[in-house]
């Protein structure tokens, strides 16, 4: 999978990561989450199949965010790329092309992954949702954006008890990325300099 791939892939998860009772729906569970958690760091690994179901991408990284609108997404593997919201614009730093692309973050959240995690509390001004069947041990929801021109078609999240465990974005092209969460911290004290980014010397900056 080529870098503008997974960077397409990281933006919509970063734009991407609460205590309830076991009995919660689903929903509930989200809206829980987002009112209860203000920061979050985790460790993560995102996986993309095709619509035949063959596995065409495998990364891993670690995600940290602030809300709303602060978020930074790195990944290690097999690409090293670095997605920043500073809570007015968004960064992509593809270190392979020395490029950073920079957008108004208003513009990038929107509908997106990321408002579910780290935007404001208006889930549902931008989603339909409504709970799912529990599988794999999880109990999921899936999220609908109601602006059609959004990248993808539906999320589904499942929480494993009180934690966010998984998500599941299948994009207009019948893709689908998983992504699995792992020692995920609910509001730790993070640096502010982790969603602040200066180009780097030399880079090549595209956009706003």
């Amino acid at each position: 999978m080529t870098p503008l791939s997974i960077r397409r892939a990281a933006v919509a998860a970063a734009l991407l990561a609460g205590a309830v009772c076991a009995s919660a729906a689903s929903t509930d569970r989200l809206k829980t989450f987002v009112e209860q958690t203000r920061s979050a760091s985790a460790d993560f690994t995102q996986t993309v199949v095709d619509r035949g179901g063959r596995k065409i991408q495998q990364a891993s990284g670690s995600l940290q965010f602030s809300r709303p609108g602060k978020f930074r997404w790195t990944y290690e593997t097999p690409y090293q790329q670095l997605i920043v919201g500073d809570g007015t614009k968004l960064w992509i730093f593809d270190k392979d092309l020395n490029q950073v692309t920079a957008r108004k973050l208003d513009d990038a959240l929107g509908a997106s992954p990321a408002a579910l995690l780290a935007g404001d509390n208006a889930i549902e001004k931008n989603f339909d949702l409504q709970n799912a069947a529990a599988k794999d041990g999880l109990e999921w929801l899936e999220a609908t954006p109601k602006n059609s021109e959004t990248t993808f078609e539906r999320i589904r999240m499942g929480f494993r008890g009180a934690d966010l465990d998984t998500m599941e974005l299948k994009d207009q092209f019948g893709q689908l990325t998983v992504i699995r969460f792992t020692d995920l911290k609910r509001n730790p004290a993070l640096s502010p300099e982790l969603f602040t980014f200066t180009p780097p010397q030399g880079a090549d900056v595209i956009g706003e």
